[in-house]
């Protein structure tokens, strides 16, 4: 197969129609508009476009905002119209949901999210035209915004079947004698995996491959895939969906497979491997044949043309643990070569998301072709869940840490090492995987923060865990990403409800005696403390690309009443560069107070020289001024003994 068979198509498409031709509407070259520096020092900030807000009504239809799986109006001028809220918070780069044109709805739920794609070469309309898309990330570069955009190359919609009973209709029906044979639920949309592929079957047993039927819904753009050579039923694997998430032991038990689910090179963590590269993902998206070349090809051109016709600076990548590990390095290598090579983009930064807690497997999509950096997944859950919700030992803090440059259970840490052509730093020097994971604390897939710790605590409490975590996410080492509506105390639970819209009406909770914050609000406690945050990140470069050592945890629970544990809740980690040190201490507490000493009263040595003096520049809705800051001096061996309360929070830096 030639390389470049693809771009037949797209000369095809954009002399067809202007409007798919961004170069001759904005006359301009197609290079980097933006300095793109060290990506350590960027602030991300997740927007899904449906439901950030509407800026031109002109797109909405199939509009129902009465119902949250369905569009709500969010488009690209929203976000345009926006960009003075996010330039007040600190924003530095925007991740957007895709924006491809997808199957219109299914089953009633519509693909406001974008993950549905059925068109890898044209714009989701509801969200405006190539234009505005390119105008979107223009207005992001002209304030020195980058735009990472979020690609998915493991699926398609659901715009085939398989015809198991060989009818031609897409049924959903018990089939089975209930004598000779046991009865079963079939449904031909989304069968269950079948390491085989999927099986055509009927009362009277097996009858050898099932057919696909590819659906032609041209009302709810449910057709074909397009570009044309998409359109290819040996263009995917073809074997239904997987079925073993939540349960991955006892479906091995169930099949005798031996060993763990969660250990590698075992029948049982094999097969549930299989099903999670080779299956379709639930909901009947189609897996593609990734391991094809020419599949592989088709979406290494498809990718490349995003990044030439809308100027984007990076990629998140959905679903990664889905897709084989040589298509990766295939890819990604790819997409890195033309970025640098044809574009001059030499920061070009591509993220996977591997929704696993297991942390040597999402180290293993890091180094060498593979990724820049990771969605820090079991951070999320071991260290944001655990830790800050939970009240586990912040020791945990330090096991995690361990593991990422180390490594666990006979695996190696998150790689040192990175594609030459990746992401660098003010030098010219690669900056390693293990220092590019992006930190994240909730996002469209899991339930918002304060969802959870609402359900366990007070409101007051509640908040006040929130913006202790906030705290860990924005100094701790690595990109913090903000998920959109976080700043606004957004609070959904499971998705849909966690995709809230930020326009009218505003799902935001209560201010205290009544009422409702305004949409877009600058003034809530909440946005004052991330833009307070972030405001110091980029004020001390040690907070942005510093290495983490940490300086104290507990073994105690957070909330442990022993007086013998005086440390209980106390995390403090040192951020060290070019000579710069900085030290955060978080009481992760809601109701103790506690220091930094052991119950010996041997006091926290830290990295500052003896006498240092230290100023605690986190005043929690402002940057402390030098009159109200505290102060400590550091004793023998940088000792700091230091009380915090419930969830508070200091950051020492040198006093000048």
């Amino acid at each position: 197969m030639k390389r470049f068979f693809l771009f037949s198509a797209l000369l095809l498409a954009i002399s067809g129609c202007v409007e798919t031709n961004p170069e001759a509407i904005l006359q301009r070259d197609f290079v980097t508009k933006v300095e793109v520096g060290d990506w350590r020092d960027e602030i991300i900030y997740q927007i899904m476009v449906d439901r950030f807000d509407n800026g031109d009504v002109n797109n909405d239809y199939n509009v129902d905002r009465r119902a949250m799986a369905r569009y709500h109006g969010g488009d690209w001028q929203g976000i345009i119209n926006r960009m003075d809220y996010l330039e007040e918070l600190g924003v530095t780069t925007l991740w957007i949901s895709p924006v491809v044109k997808n199957v219109e709805e299914d089953a009633g739920f519509a693909s406001y999210h974008g993950y549905w794609t059925q068109d890898f070469l044209a714009v989701n309309p509801h969200f405006g035209n190539l234009t505005d898309l390119r105008r979107l990330v223009d207005a992001a570069h002209r304030r020195n915004i980058k735009v990472i955009l979020d690609v998915v190359t493991n699926h398609v919609g659901q715009l085939f079947f398989y015809d198991i009973n060989g009818n031609g209709s897409p049924d959903d029906t018990l089939m089975g004698s209930g004598m000779s044979s046991p009865l079963a639920r079939i449904t031909e949309w989304d069968p269950d995996y079948d390491s085989r592929g999927i099986q055509g079957w009927t009362s009277l047993g097996e009858s050898g491959p099932a057919p696909i039927v590819w659906v032609d819904m041209p009302g709810i753009n449910r057709q074909a895939p397009r570009p044309v050579e998409f359109h290819n039923e040996l263009w995917f694997n073809r074997r239904g969906r997987v079925t073993v998430w939540g349960r991955e032991q006892e479906a091995c038990d169930e099949r005798g497979l031996a060993g763990s689910a969660y250990q590698d090179n075992t029948p049982c963590f094999n097969y549930i491997r299989e099903q999670e590269v080779f299956g379709d993902f639930p909901g009947g998206l189609k897996d593609l044949a990734t391991d094809r070349d020419d599949v592989t090809e088709a979406l290494i051109e498809v990718f490349k043309y995003w990044i030439r016709v809308a100027d984007f600076d990076g990629f998140r990548i959905d679903t990664v643990k889905h897709v084989d590990y040589p298509f990766w390095k295939k890819f990604n290598k790819a997409i890195r070569d033309y970025a640098v090579d044809e574009l001059g983009k030499d920061n070009f930064f591509i993220f996977g998301e591997a929704f696993t807690g297991i942390d040597w497997l999402l180290a293993s999509y890091t180094g060498g072709d593979m990724f820049d950096g990771v969605f820090y997944f079991s951070q999320k859950f071991q260290v944001f869940d655990d830790v800050f919700k939970r009240g586990n030992p912040t020791v945990q803090v330090e096991n995690l840490l361990n593991a990422r440059l180390n490594g666990v259970d006979g695996h190696p840490g998150y790689a040192a090492t990175g594609n030459p052509n990746g992401p660098k730093d003010e030098n010219g020097n690669l900056i390693a995987p293990r220092s590019l994971l992006v930190n994240f604390m909730d996002n469209h897939d899991v339930p918002r923060f304060l969802y959870d710790v609402r359900q366990t605590m007070s409101a007051e409490r509640a908040l006040a865990a929130f913006h202790s975590a906030l705290v860990y996410l924005l100094m701790w080492d690595g990109i913090p990403c903000i998920y959109y509506g976080t700043e606004q105390q957004f609070a959904g639970g499971n998705d849909p409800n966690n995709r809230e819209d930020m326009f009218e009406p505003a799902n935001m909770p209560p201010r205290e005696g009544g009422g409702r914050y305004p949409i877009f609000n600058t003034d809530n406690p909440t946005f004052a403390r991330i833009r307070t945050l972030i405001a110091i990140r980029k004020t001390y470069p040690a907070l942005r690309r510093g290495a983490a050592a940490i300086r104290w945890v507990s073994q105690a629970n957070s909330n442990d009443p022993n007086p013998g544990n005086p440390d209980r809740g106390i995390l403090a980690f040192e951020r060290v560069h070019a000579g710069q040190l900085a030290l955060v201490v978080i009481n992760t507490s809601d109701s103790l107070t506690s220091s930094t000493h052991s119950a010996s009263n041997a006091p926290m040595p830290t990295g500052f020289a003896q006498g240092t003096r230290l100023k605690n520049v986190y005043c929690e809705d402002h940057v402390c001024t030098d009159t109200e800051a505290q102060t400590f001096t550091a004793g023998a061996n940088g000792a700091l003994d230091l009380t915090l309360g419930p969830r508070q929070a200091m950051i020492l830096v040198p006093a000048q």
